[in-house]
Parts: structure tokens; C-alpha cells; sequence
């Protein structure tokens, strides 16, 4: 029977990026007692995770980029020889046990996952369109959460926010004293998780001097630059290369 695994020798290439999503994670969160439409301690959550994964998995990506309970892991080499099946179970059921352990849920979630295979030049544009997603789920969500705080039913705010284009939304919200632009940066931008390289002074007995080296740490960056502006590619290729 074991020519019946007819996927198990599907292998890709890097680049590419992981891209791991939550399973119906508005029902799932809805019964926690979670702030809306954001919540630091989700988030702090999903970017432990994502730390975790960095330090534990024994699997090594470049960095990974972050918003709402999306994923995104850009690996310039991958594990278990590139194995597609490997790849698209191991890594979102890591991701489902760490968060799990995190919030110290009593009742399991799940993620799934998709490869997406790129050339080193497509690298950037994808972080760009997923960034624009990012902020496109911003406006949306407040929009949705405000008229939901005023007595509007699930249907009823889905209605409202259906066809409104991001304009109309920014009006609605401004309206009611509130503006995007001066929501945390995280809320409309992403996080950043990637390793950097840091200096530490020590001391050698034997030879009686002073000694420098360096070591790596995981960081998460909660103020991330528009990927679509000079800023952002010089920050996109700085990790990247």
C-alpha cells in the first residue's frame, strides 16, 4: 500500500513562504473573554508562538511576519528534504499546541496551512500584499466591532460593512471619534519575528582579557514600517539577505 501515498514525495523549493491561518478563530475567541476587534494579550500570544517555533522547532526560517491569526514564515532552506506533506502538517500543529499552551485554552484549535512558492525578486511583493491585507482587516474589523458595540446584531453589522469601501468606513469611524491612523501600529502594520545578532562582553581566565562575541536572540517588532515605501524595503531586504 505504500504506493498509495501518492503525495509523499511532493517537494518545494525555497524560497518560499509558509502561510499558517486560524480555523474558524472568530467562534473560537468569541467565547474568550478577549478585547474587540484587538487584543494585545492574542497577539502577544501568536508572536510567542511564532518565538517558540524559532527556539524549539529545530526548524530555522528566515523571519516571519504576522497580523491577526495569520502567519506568514519565509524559509530560504526547509526541512525534512522540502517534503510538502511534512511541511504543511508539522509546522501549523506546532503552531496550534504552542498557542494552545499559551493561552491556556481548555478546548483544542487548529490551523492550516498552504506553500507558496516564489522567486527571491517576489519576496517583497508578497510581504507587501500581505501587509495591505493586514490593514484592509484593520478598517474592516473596526468598522464591524463599532456597530456591534451599538446594538447592531452579527447580520445586521455584516450588512452595513458589506460593499462599504474603505472611505466610507474611515468616515463612520471618525464620526465616532475614532481614527485609524492613531490605533497601535501592530493593529494596522503586523509583527515582525526574526533572529538578530547581538555583542555580549565576557572574560577569559586563562589568557586574562576581555573578550567579545556574538550571539543570536529571536525579537519581535511591533512597529513595523509600510513594506511599500523606501523605509520598508530597506527593512524588508536587510532581512532577507
Amino acid at each position: 500500500m505504500k504506493r498509495r501515498e501518492i503525495y509523499a514525495d511532493l517537494r518545494c523549493a525555497p524560497p518560499v513562504i509558509i502561510r499558517v491561518d486560524g480555523r474558524n478563530f472568530k467562534n473560537t475567541l468569541s467565547r474568550l473573554d478577549f478585547e474587540k476587534p484587538y487584543d494585545e494579550r492574542f497577539a502577544s500570544a501568536m508572536g510567542d508562538s511564532v518565538e517558540l517555533f524559532f527556539k524549539k522547532s529545530g526548524m530555522s526560517p528566515v523571519f516571519a511576519y504576522i497580523f491577526s491569526d495569520e502567519m506568514n514564515f519565509l524559509f530560504s532552506d526547509t526541512a525534512f528534504n522540502e517534503r510538502v506533506e511534512k511541511l504543511d502538517s508539522i509546522i501549523p500543529s506546532y503552531i496550534s499546541s504552542a498557542l494552545t499552551m499559551l493561552l491556556d485554552l481548555d478546548e483544542p484549535i487548529s490551523f492550516d496551512s498552504r506553500i507558496v512558492p516564489l522567486n527571491s525578486d517576489q519576496i517583497i511583493e508578497y510581504l507587501i500584499w500581505r501587509q495591505r491585507e493586514a490593514w484592509r482587516n484593520c478598517i474592516s474589523s473596526y468598522g464591524y466591532y463599532t456597530l456591534r458595540s451599538e446594538g447592531l446584531s452579527e447580520v445586521e453589522a455584516a450588512a452595513q460593512m458589506k460593499g462599504k469601501k474603505a472611505a466610507s468606513v474611515h468616515e463612520l469611524l471618525f464620526e465616532r471619534g475614532i481614527n485609524l491612523a492613531k490605533t497601535p501600529a501592530w493593529q494596522r502594520r503586523g509583527i515582525v519575528i526574526n533572529k538578530e545578532e547581538y555583542e555580549i562582553s565576557g572574560f577569559n581566565p586563562v589568557e586574562n582579557v576581555e573578550t567579545e562575541s556574538m550571539r543570536t536572540r529571536v525579537v519581535q517588532n511591533w512597529n513595523v514600517p509600510i513594506f511599500n515605501s523606501d523605509e520598508g524595503n530597506a527593512f524588508l531586504n536587510e532581512l532577507i539577505i
